[in-house]
């Protein structure tokens, strides 16, 4: 195994060409071959590697039991959301310019909060970076960071499989939304429990935001992108409700669930054909460099997602501001050669990504 440590950038490159890879970024234990363990650094923990050993039950799958409460929310949210697209051409610049302002932030939450630093221990973050990104994720309200990283962690550790939440093979509708209008499947559950979350409830931030998740998301997500629209440049109630707060809400989340749906069926596999997750720059644009999925299920633990940098990815220059600034360090990176090798391998032959 190979480690270049870098002072000035606080990057961590890890990696070798000698390693057997499974379908999902696994080294497979073997002798003179790496562990997975070793790949994924010190992240101290590694419950997003895919499990080769899960088998999905024999037998009828259980029946769909419906949430109705979300499916008439969820409704809901999307019609105030068409609402809002047609008082745009009404709302003020100040207004449009802070509702976009208020995506970016929030998507970052996901992005660079619950996602990259939290769900995959990437890169590690100061506490004061920390709690921006908990208040972030608390204006994008898609679950609080504790069951948002479960949930993912379950997903990237069963992709595909009836233990994952938003299965793409279970078509485009259910993955993108429909996994969140019906209960879990059993085996969700039952893996989820079995994680090793440690990391999580040892971050008192994180705990603290699950204990006032409630209240937070209501000013968050709600009341805050209302009243200040309404109270400092004196647009009307109505518009600034409808605008910076729920059609900036609903494109918030579908830009997420676009990375569960069209990034699992849609774009190359430069990296590992063998699975579904692909490469697609579309979803990147939107939801600020998520969309490089062949690559982020092949290798987990980089804190960029991709082999590219910025492009089309304004969660990694973030990481790497903050990082300037002192407020993060430790950023995990894939070596070049395990990339090539990789492409090589198990890669679509389409070499390059997107």
């Amino acid at each position: 195994l190979s480690k270049e440590f870098s002072s000035a950038s606080g990057t961590i490159t890890v990696g070798t060409i000698t390693s057997r890879m499974n379908r999902n970024g696994n080294a497979v234990v073997d002798k003179n071959l790496i562990n997975h363990e070793d790949l994924a650094g010190d992240r101290g923990m590694v419950d997003d590697i895919f499990d080769e050993t899960y088998r999905e039950k024999e037998g009828p799958k259980p029946p769909l039991r419906y949430v109705w409460r979300n499916i008439i929310l969820m409704s809901l949210l999307h019609l105030g959301a068409i609402f809002g697209l047609t008082l745009i051409p009404s709302a003020k610049i100040q207004t449009l310019a802070w509702a976009f302002l208020y995506f970016m932030l929030a998507a970052l939450g996901i992005t660079a909060g619950s996602h990259r630093l939290w769900s995959h221990r990437s890169y590690k973050a100061t506490l004061p970076l920390r709690i921006f990104l908990t208040i972030a994720n608390s204006m994008a309200f898609q679950n609080d960071i504790y069951e948002w990283c479960r949930d993912h962690r379950v997903h990237h550790k069963f992709s595909e499989t009836d233990a994952d939440p938003h299965n793409a093979m279970r078509g485009f509708f259910f993955s993108h939304i429909g996994w969140l209008l019906v209960r879990k499947h059993p085996d969700v559950i039952e893996k989820g429990q079995k994680l090793d979350l440690s990391d999580l409830k040892a971050d008192k931030v994180v705990m603290f935001q699950r204990r006032y998740y409630k209240p937070s998301v209501v000013l968050m997500c709600f009341v805050v992108p209302t009243v200040v629209p309404w109270y400092f440049w004196d647009e009307s109630i109505t518009i600034s409700f409808f605008i910076p707060a729920i059609l900036r809400y609903a494109l918030g989340l579908n830009a997420t669930w676009l990375v569960n749906s069209a990034a699992h069926m849609f774009g190359n596999r430069p990296y590992d054909k063998n699975i579904n997750p692909r490469e697609n720059p579309l979803v990147s644009m939107g939801a600020l460099g998520e969309g490089f999925h062949n690559y982020h299920h092949t290798f987990p633990y980089d804190y960029s997602t991709s082999e590219f940098g910025w492009r089309f990815n304004i969660t990694t220059a973030f990481i790497d501001l903050m990082c300037l600034l002192g407020l993060a360090s430790d950023r995990k990176k894939v070596s070049k050669e395990v990339i090539l090798a990789r492409k090589m391998r198990t890669g679509d032959g389409s070499q390059k990504s997107g």
